[in-house]
């Protein structure tokens, strides 16, 4: 099967776009609550409900919350189990938290993200503008009695996205689907191990 020009373009303005709406709330497994952190909530950021492209995922994780929440904002490994991930940087040292910056690479994209949310083991989101496209990607978690339910959804508009909406749709459709399957593959791997 070719990829088209329009396509490939598509995956990688995806590709960029998840890595500048980010995924990352800790930067490290540090539990704040447990290290003494004061918390306090703050409104919850939501994605863009009337943006052209938006996609929600879930998938059901046979591993603990801890594990999941490790796996998902060691932002630094992610090219360790996230194979279209080459290389990440923390700009901002410590745990992920709001303001938090991670620079990443992906289908020779290079992208920025700043964590916008970061509420330990419940709720994740970051985002930011991509080659004119401006995304917020929202995670959260829900322990249940099977397992963690970890759901996402990402939102994208700009004119990039009004020019090709069908493509940009199907991008982000597929790399969040990989995203969800890799992150319950490493997060049960490291559980059972």
């Amino acid at each position: 099967m070719r990829v088209t020009t329009a396509a490939k373009s598509a995956v990688l303005t995806s590709t960029l776009i998840l890595a500048t709406t980010g995924t990352a709330a800790a930067l490290t497994d540090e539990d704040p609550v447990r290290a003494g952190a004061a918390t306090r909530h703050t409104a919850d950021v939501n994605i863009d409900l009337s943006a052209p492209v938006i996609t929600r995922d879930s998938i059901l994780i046979d591993a603990p919350l801890h594990t999941i929440w490790k796996v998902q904002t060691d932002v630094a490994n992610w090219p360790s189990w996230q194979p279209d991930v080459d290389v990440v940087v923390k700009d901002t040292p410590g745990r992920l938290r709001p303001g938090s910056v991670f620079r990443w690479s992906t289908e020779g994209l290079d992208i920025t993200s700043t964590v916008q949310q970061a509420d330990y083991g419940k709720r994740l989101v970051w985002g930011g503008p991509a080659q004119g496209i401006t995304a917020v990607h929202v995670w959260t978690f829900t322990p249940t009695r099977n397992g963690v339910l970890v759901h996402t959804e990402e939102s994208w508009s700009g004119a990039p996205v009004l020019a090709d909406r069908a493509a940009l749709q199907a991008a982000l459709d597929n790399s969040l689907r990989k995203w969800v399957d890799n992150l319950r593959r490493e997060a049960e791997t490291r559980a059972a191990g």
